[in-house]
């Protein structure tokens, strides 16, 4: 994606099967090539991303779903971090959605399965 040329975004738009946003389309070409760049800077991605907490997962202590937030300062930093990168459609709800996904953060209430499980890996 990262090699895609204004032609390839062009037959993108026409594509019925997905979103044809052209400003999504080129942020996503756009993402691609930065991604590439934080890889060769930071040997991988995930060196990069993991920094934004310290190297380890931030187990938070929910007890009810209406305390976990939508973003985090560590979410506001990395998201900022992207954007100065080149980075777009990176905002810090997107971006703590992300942290949850890949285990950066772990928001399991603390009466879920799923919290000392996640917590002891």
């Amino acid at each position: 994606m990262a090699r895609y040329a204004d032609k390839r975004v062009q037959k993108l738009l026409l594509d019925p099967g997905i979103i044809r946003n052209r400003q999504k389309i080129e942020a996503a070409v756009r993402n691609a090539r930065a991604f590439l760049t934080i890889q060769g800077e930071f040997g991988t991605f995930d060196a990069y991303a993991w920094r934004f907490v310290g190297g380890q997962p931030k187990v938070n202590h929910w007890r009810a779903t209406k305390q976990i937030p939508a973003s985090s300062a560590e979410s506001d930093a990395f998201s900022k971090d992207l954007k100065h990168r080149g980075f777009s459609f990176v905002g810090s709800t997107i971006i703590y959605a992300h942290m949850q996904a890949v285990g950066m953060v772990n928001d399991h209430l603390v009466d879920c399965f799923r919290y000392r499980e996640v917590a002891t890996v």
